[in-house]
């Protein structure tokens, strides 16, 4: 868990308030395993303050995501996604349970373009996000694939 003073730091390096609420809600994004939807941050910040509303969670998320404190994930599972990990990695994303998992930069040859960029269009990052089934939807599949 973040104390408060290095939240204070966070947020003042990324020029943000450092409110209760924020700290609150930071913590649960941490907390909680892989890359978490707002839904889920919501669930667990509601153990704290009970009285919070799911916009407020959206709202500061937002904030965390236009200051560059968490970034979102991939599009292909359908919500919005967030993430702390800044270092270059890439995605694996479940089409049936929407899980996401990390995939290392490393594990992959650099990403390169063969064509030119359309005028004026500059490359900020490239994601990668390989697409299909987890072990256990793979196993889930294969089962019941099986049953037929």
């Amino acid at each position: 868990m973040i104390n408060v003073h290095d939240f204070r730091e966070l947020c003042h390096r990324y020029g943000l308030a450092a409110t209760h609420q924020r700290q609150v809600i930071y913590e649960a994004l941490m907390s909680l395993p892989g890359h978490p939807s707002p839904e889920s941050v919501y669930g667990k910040v509601r153990q704290k303050v009970p009285s919070i509303s799911l916009g407020t969670v959206y709202k500061n998320i937002r904030t965390f995501l236009e200051s560059g404190i968490v970034t979102e994930v991939s599009v292909h599972h359908g919500s919005l996604r967030v993430e702390a990990n800044h270092r270059p990695h890439h995605h694996f994303v479940c089409v049936e349970c929407k899980s996401i998992l990390d995939l290392p930069e490393d594990e992959f040859a650099p990403v390169r373009l063969r064509h030119k960029l359309p005028p004026g269009f500059q490359v900020q990052k490239f994601v990668v996000d390989a697409v299909g089934l987890c072990s256990k939807c793979s196993t889930v599949a294969k089962t019941s694939f099986k049953k037929l």
